[in-house]
């Protein structure tokens, strides 16, 4: 089926869609009328973008047409304009209507969970670790997403040796997805006297929320202990053993959550952090045995691979994955992220765009 049959189909399906949701037995079926409502919700861009490309059609047609029968001078010149700009505005929508006939990611949708761990580089990496915590905090802040802290582990100093988030919003890993990897810091250090300067590192983790049931995770492989919070206290410390570890046997997965009140809110959340690194291992073994997808992929989204690099002598950011250098690093760090993550999805998309063509 070629492209435009795939349009003329999906977009028969939308109107059916409109047809059906306005029937008795469907507005009396809660589940069958919300189903029906999100699927004409994913086509309504694609039917939209079809239908500005058909007119457009229409309109280099008919102004060609009336070209062809006009004599006078001066409205000539109006349908060559009209033609000429018609004519520009058509493939912009064809890339367009190609890019929304990409299969989708059905984990685009979901909420995440992050983890930050300062690498290479001491007290300077743990403070670049928690400057990011702050990076993705303040760009969630920004979209309206809700952020809770899962675990931490904090320096001396104000940094962070490790932290793992949840982020819940509306295509959050949608936007996030191509975060993982490496992040590189290069700058002078207060504590650096003679003004060298230094590179620090941190990984960062983007792992979509799944259910139970697309993971298998049975609590029988499972070691829970229990201990006390290490807050830094005050009136949040914890004085009861409510803090939990789960350490997975099979796979040797250890997780820690300490930031809920209560022993079972922490294994709650310990085990979602454990279904979503048991998911994304499954992932990333999935992903090496493909190599097509992983061709396909800007970066392959394994933790390991350094993808950033923050210069703050030159106040320069550099994504290595498609050379994208921006000079406006306070901004970036305060969760002005779109411009980077814009590239990036649409350097992902031409990828895929090429790989289909291929």
């Amino acid at each position: 089926m070629d492209m435009f049959n795939r349009l003329d189909a999906m977009v028969r399906r939308y109107e059916d869609i409109g047809k059906e949701v306005q029937e008795p037995a469907v507005l009396q079926d809660p589940e069958r009328y919300a189903a029906l409502m999100k699927e004409q919700s994913a086509l309504t861009p694609l039917a939209d973008t079809y239908a500005v490309y058909q007119a457009c059609k229409k309109d280099i047609a008919d102004s060609e047409e009336m070209l062809s029968g006009e004599n006078d001078e001066e409205m000539r010149e109006m349908l060559k304009e009209e033609l000429a700009k018609a004519k520009e505005q058509l493939p912009e929508l064809e890339q367009k209507l190609k890019i929304l006939l990409l299969p989708k990611d059905e984990k685009d949708e979901r909420d995440v969970i992050v983890e930050i761990r300062a690498g290479t580089g001491g007290d300077e990496a743990a403070l670049f670790a928690a400057e990011l915590y702050r990076m993705y905090a303040r760009y969630a802040e920004r979209r309206r997403w809700k952020v809770d802290i899962i675990d931490a582990e904090e320096s001396g100093i104000g940094g962070m040796k490790n932290v793992s988030f949840s982020i819940r919003g509306q295509g959050a890993y949608s936007r996030l997805k191509y975060e993982s990897g490496v992040h590189r810091v290069q700058r002078v250090p207060v504590t650096e006297s003679g003004g060298r300067i230094h590179t620090s590192a941190a990984s960062v983790a983007i792992m979509p929320e799944v259910d139970d049931v697309e993971v298998h995770l049975d609590p029988n492989d499972c070691d829970i202990d229990t201990y006390r919070s290490s807050g830094a206290g005050g009136q949040h410390i914890n004085k009861t053993s409510s803090a939990i570890r789960i350490t997975h046997r099979p796979t040797g997965l250890v997780v820690t959550c300490q930031n809920q009140r209560s022993q079972l809110q922490n294994k709650e959340e310990a085990f979602r952090v454990l279904r979503a690194r048991l998911y994304e291992m499954e992932q990333e073994k999935q992903t090496s045995e493909e190599a097509a997808l992983r061709k396909s992929q800007v970066g392959s989204g394994d933790r390991s691979e350094k993808i950033r690099t923050y210069n703050f002598p030159q106040g320069r950011i550099t994504d290595h994955r498609i050379k994208l250098t921006l000079y406006r690093i306070e901004q970036v760090l305060d969760g002005d992220l779109d411009e980077i993550i814009d590239a990036l999805t649409t350097a992902d998309q031409a990828a895929k765009l090429a790989g289909l063509e291929d």
